[in-house]
């Protein structure tokens, strides 16, 4: 649940962001409107260090745990370590802050093929498979959550609303990992429209996309070992359940204790607000679909915009300070990373450390 904000390129863009950022502080004042700025202090001042540290040390062991399960995806193709993968997740993010918004997989993916000699190609798909293993887990949650939990206010309409984003998005992740597979052995062959295309890909863009479809073909993977398999999906659950008890450690810093249902739904809610903000490009989509998760159910406006900031601030200032440390310890710039974002990301070619320094 971490998320970033963004800076953008081009005038058009630098208008839009200003704009969709005066929107979402719009939307925030609304929700808010209500605060009482002279309790806010007292507030703060009352905060329990103790949980606030379980918030911050939650935070990067959840993105620790990803980097492991991306391990497993990939470690058939390449044993990479877990805390390298961990590094390259928080490089990513830390993309996020400083170039247009969406491009973390491809910095990660980037980043892997750079240090490891593979191709970002094969790279750049175990990121979509393991980044999809996800979007079937939090929709499987939000089904769970949908059939069990007393939901907020408007039950019907918004247990109907939840029902719906949840089954699309079961639908949809559960199609897309399936239909790489499907594609998989068709990707490298002249005798399926995917390989004719793969192959009018590779011949006008020359030696840049040259072999993308053998590249993207090793990289549709999943783990030979069950153990390994079961751990992909095991720890994407824990993901989730670990994003998930980033406002239990803010609300008890604040006093503020809810029940296991009401937790998910502030994940579940966050998650969707995110997803949509990134699909029109409105920054802060977490803080304002935390916000409004909380006022749903009923926290006070001085409780819920502290716990909010303690959330969304703390995974901000981590993903800059671990990312920034990462892409330091990695031999990359800020310029490298742009110019990375820029270049397609689908470059098969296979790239070591003296290829980009």
């Amino acid at each position: 649940m971490i998320t970033p904000g963004f800076i953008s390129r081009g005038p058009r863009a630098i208008i839009w962001t200003t704009i969709a950022a005066l929107v979402a502080t719009g939307v925030l004042f609304i929700a808010f409107r209500h605060l009482d700025v002279g309790r806010l202090p007292e507030i703060l001042l009352g905060a329990e260090p103790l949980w606030l540290i379980g918030l911050a040390v939650s935070i990067p062991i959840e993105q620790i745990l990803r980097g492991w399960k991306w391990r497993q995806i990939l470690f058939d193709i390449r044993p990479v370590g877990t805390f390298r993968l961990f590094g390259a997740v928080m490089v990513g993010y830390f993309a996020n802050m400083i170039i247009p918004i969406g491009v973390s997989p491809l910095v990660r993916a980037w980043l892997v093929a750079r240090l490891e000699a593979l191709k970002v190609s094969t790279v750049l798909l175990t990121t979509a498979i393991e980044r999809f293993v996800d979007g079937i887990t939090f929709a499987v949650l939000v089904g769970i959550l949908v059939l069990f939990a007393n939901l907020p206010m408007a039950e019907g309409n918004l247990r109907l609303g939840l029902m719906v984003a949840g089954s699309g998005s079961l639908v949809l992740f559960t199609g897309l990992i399936g239909g790489l597979f499907l594609i998989k052995n068709h990707l490298t062959g002249q005798n399926s429209m995917v390989g004719r295309f793969v192959a009018w890909l590779e011949t006008v863009f020359g030696g840049r996309l040259a072999g993308i479809g053998l590249g993207m073909a090793e990289g549709i993977t999943w783990p030979k070992s069950h153990w390994r398999g079961c751990g992909v999906i095991l720890a994407s659950i824990g993901m989730k359940l670990i994003s998930t008890s980033y406002f239990l450690w803010a609300g008890l810093a604040f006093g503020i204790l809810l029940s296991a249902f009401d937790y998910l739904f502030i994940m579940v809610v966050t998650g969707f607000a995110l997803i949509i903000s990134r699909f029109i490009r409105v920054p802060g989509g977490g803080i304002m679909g935390s916000a409004f998760a909380l006022k749903l159910l009923g926290i006070a406006d001085e409780e819920a915009l502290t716990m909010v900031f303690a959330v969304h601030f703390s995974a901000i200032s981590l993903v800059a300070g671990i990312g920034a440390i990462a892409m330091w310890k990695s031999g990359l710039t800020v310029l490298e990373l742009r110019h990375a974002a820029r270049e397609p990301m689908i470059n098969s070619g296979r790239q070591t450390i003296d290829d980009i320094s």
